[in-house]
């Protein structure tokens, strides 16, 4: 990032649901690569649990891994192509322990960037809660990665990203409580910052320039995706607590029943964003495919 002459394009896969074989993963991540994207960041989900019923009435505990692992798809990723992977570290559902086995098997990869992150709660939890011997933020997880790093002689090896919320975080009570959060994550050791989605580019910058004055100077990259169904209308904020333009909110109302033009009028405007801020010098732009390519390949043609 810090050499690069001009912005770059990175992109971020979620992996997929037990069923889907490697070489059907490989091909849709195969669409991306006339873009040279720099790197691939690949998601981690926790585990789920669910409880069945015995035959006496009571019900026992069973833990279910819905999706690929993480690792699993970062290893077939580096297998086929030339891009840099970045695994998310979540502090959900892990322990210290099992978070360094995890930088042991990454550094044993060569994988030397990850993605820190605190993680969601899981469903029906009010509050996020640790398990056990776990990390509550990922201010922690940040600094426990530096100090892995020390403790076996390989300070510097791991390139450390956070995410970040110009929209604020839904649990921050404040934009400004918010940004000193960041602040914290950036203090233990992280290199630079991959935004949630937006749709409103004001608002990036206006964060950026609030970060820039509360003394956070790593890079801040942008991060976008395309709407491509009417319903994204509402499950996107509630999901994400993000907000949608009036003015495209409006657009998308007036086809809703033509489900192509939706589609279009996404990609478009995801597409003008990712102009407007490549001319503003945003030193990347990472996109959110969630399982999505025709669009972002779409948008990735007009602008790189």
């Amino acid at each position: 990032m810090n050499n690069r002459k001009e912005p770059y394009v990175s992109l971020e896969i979620v992996p997929p649901l037990k069923g889907m074989t490697k070489s059907e993963l490989l091909d849709e991540i195969r669409q991306f690569m006339e873009f040279n994207p720099r790197y691939i960041n690949v998601t981690c989900h926790r585990d789920e649990v669910e409880f069945k019923e015995r035959p006496d009435g009571s019900f026992e505990k069973r833990v279910v891994r819905k999706r690929v692992s993480e690792t699993a798809v970062c290893g077939a990723i580096q297998s086929e192509f030339k891009v840099d992977v970045v695994p998310h570290i979540i502090c959900g559902g892990a322990t210290a322990e099992e978070i360094e086995f995890q930088l042991q098997d990454f550094k044993f990869m060569e994988i030397s960037n990850v993605l820190a992150l605190r993680g969601d709660c899981l469903t029906g939890e009010k509050r996020f809660q640790p398990v056990p011997g776990g990390y509550s933020h990922a201010d922690e997880l940040v600094a426990a990665i530096r100090r892995f790093e020390r403790e076996n002689g390989c300070e510097g090896f791991f390139n450390i990203g956070v995410g970040c919320y110009p929209e604020k975080h839904f649990e921050a009570a404040n934009l400004e409580d918010d940004i000193a959060n960041m602040k914290r994550k950036v203090d233990a050791g992280a290199d630079y910052m991959v935004t949630q989605m937006f749709f409103d580019n004001k608002v990036y910058h206006e964060y950026v320039a609030r970060c820039r004055q509360a003394g956070i100077t790593v890079p801040i990259i942008p991060g976008l995706k395309p709407l491509s169904t009417y319903k994204q209308l509402s499950t996107l904020p509630e999901t994400f607590s993000i907000d949608i333009p009036a003015i495209l909110t409006k657009e998308l109302e007036a086809h809703k029943d033509n489900k192509e033009a939706v589609y279009r009028i996404g990609q478009e405007w995801c597409e003008a964003q990712c102009k407007e801020l490549l001319a503003s010098g945003a030193p990347a732009v990472h996109f959110y495919t969630m399982g999505k390519t025709a669009n972002v390949v779409g948008i990735l043609r007009e602008c790189f």
